[in-house]
């Protein structure tokens, strides 16, 4: 175990869980890629590419089931880091085949990349507003078998799934956008501006 990288791995999750807190009581996490979140993904991203660069994915056996988790949650929310997120889910998905990483987290990596390059998922674990005002996971490849392939991954049914993500968002107070065209519009311009998607 190294506890040197499993304390500096949970001490970025719990910055970004700060930071966030403090944005949804504030009113100004949701409406756009609020600037100060950013700014902490940022920062955790270059210190997720460093540990890479240096040991691979730092799965269970080396900084605990714990720092692990923390390790994936930094990545979930390195966005603005295409590269770094594409890298990574080879080497997450390899970690989860040998029991170092948990399958589940594997399959929302592929979905995140999938999601933010516009293309279907395969696991339906990415939810965004769609044009009826509710949270959804749009698009899936081969909807028949799809709680099933969660299933094989150890994710609950997806109706569970959405029944949760509309549950937190109603709590935290997150709303539909009021234009959910211009909203697409930006995600996608913003999507293309970082490297998501060909221009």
């Amino acid at each position: 175990m190294n506890e040197t990288l499993r304390d500096e791995l949970l001490e970025m999750a719990r910055r970004d869980r700060t930071v966030r807190a403090e944005l949804v009581a504030s009113g100004e996490l949701f409406g756009g890629y609020e600037p100060r979140m950013a700014r902490v993904h940022e920062r955790n991203a270059r210190g997720l590419r460093r540990i890479i660069e240096s040991i691979g994915w730092p799965g269970a056996d080396v900084v605990g089931a714990d720092g692990a988790e923390a390790a994936w949650i930094v990545l979930q929310h390195a966005i603005g880091e295409p590269d770094l997120l594409r890298r990574a889910l080879p080497l997450l998905q390899a970690a989860a085949r040998d029991g170092r990483a948990s399958p589940g987290h594997a399959a929302m990596l592929e979905d995140r990349i999938r999601f933010f390059e516009g293309r279907p998922q395969r696991y339906g674990t990415q939810f965004d507003w769609d044009a009826d005002g509710n949270l959804s996971p749009g698009d899936v490849e081969d909807p028949q078998g799809l709680d099933e392939r969660r299933r094989a991954v150890g994710l609950p049914p997806l109706a569970d799934q959405m029944e949760e993500a509309r549950s937190r968002a109603a709590s935290e107070g997150e709303r539909p956008p009021p234009d959910h065209k211009a909203y697409a519009r930006a995600r996608d311009e913003w999507a293309a501006s970082v490297g998501w998607r060909a221009n």
